[in-house]
């Protein structure tokens, strides 16, 4: 597993740099948590070399390209700085852009990474793993508790027993889990920074021989000591708010594969649903009928012009 001062390692470590190289290692010395969101061309700009220059001392450093290097910068700079840190390189970089389009220009571009780098044959292993699983267990702590109950609340539309681990402590964390044997799996999400309570339970279910299912952002996450399956998607590493957009997408696209793979069972429960609803008269009056509303508003509007 490579450290997270690798790359600072790597760039000290070199001996021969031509001028333009030794502007880039000066800049990145000086500003490496602004270099991480640059583009090649645009960190030669900010060191005043060119774009090939860049890439040049990328692969100088032993990474196959650009992104790898990118990809090694931000794993430095996503454990360098602490919350107050990066709310201040955020607004910075918001700046030369409006807030709106940078988010969903960001959020895109992790989707569209994820997209392209995540491990295939990891997802249908994970899809076959829960598939063949007695009990699912899902954990996810902090930012991740809503992901985490995103996916308990349609894998319960799926599966006979899927538990929602919920706990502010350890000691409660286990007496959920003390049933967890090698029949059952379970699911960590849990990205930067990470959580030690989901970190154990992993851990506790690893020992019980259960299978250990994490959606994480890096080979590099801690999540991945004890993970026979770990599903990565990119996460945003610089803002107080974390940015979860790509996590949940392969997340819905766990969900809906599992329900091709069990459709009968799927169509079935909805059924039953269907028929409680309407036996009990749960959604009568939560549920907003468009035609019915929009009649009502139109008549009340002319009501009130006469």
């Amino acid at each position: 597993m490579e450290s997270q001062n690798d790359l600072i390692h790597r760039i000290r470590g070199q001996k021969k740099m031509s001028k333009g190289q030794k502007r880039i290692a000066e800049y990145l010395e000086l500003h490496y948590d602004k270099a991480a969101f640059l583009t090649a061309a645009r960190l030669g700009t900010a060191a005043g070399v060119s774009e090939s220059t860049v890439v040049r001392f990328a692969i100088g450093l032993g990474y196959e390209g650009y992104p790898q290097f990118q990809q090694a910068l931000e794993e430095y700079v996503r454990h360098k700085l602490n919350s107050i840190q990066r709310i201040e390189v955020t607004s910075g970089l918001l700046q030369e852009r409006g807030v709106l389009e940078s988010v969903l220009l960001s959020d895109a571009e992790k989707i569209r990474v994820t997209m392209e780098t995540i491990d295939k044959r990891a997802f249908e292993k994970a899809v076959d793993t829960m598939l063949k699983a007695k009990t699912i267990y899902v954990i996810g702590i902090r930012s991740c508790a809503p992901l985490a109950s995103f996916l308990s609340f349609y894998l319960n539309l799926i599966f006979q027993d899927v538990r929602a681990l919920l706990t502010s402590n350890s000691s409660e964390l286990f007496e959920q889990m003390i049933h967890i044997g090698e029949e059952d799996v379970i699911i960590g999400i849990s990205f930067p920074r990470y959580s030690m309570r989901t970190l154990k339970a992993l851990e506790f279910a690893n020992n019980r021989n259960a299978k250990v299912i994490t959606i994480t952002d890096s080979k590099n996450s801690p999540m991945n000591l004890y993970s026979s399956c770990s599903l990565l998607a990119k996460s945003d590493m610089a803002s107080i708010v974390d940015s979860l957009v790509a996590p949940l997408s392969v997340i819905n696209a766990l969900i809906v594969s599992l329900c091709m793979k069990k459709q009968k069972n799927v169509i079935e429960t909805l059924e039953n649903l269907e028929e409680i609803w309407d036996e009990y008269q749960v959604y009568n009056n939560d549920e907003i009928d468009m035609p019915k509303n929009q009649m009502k508003i139109k008549l009340e509007a002319g009501e009130s012009n006469e």
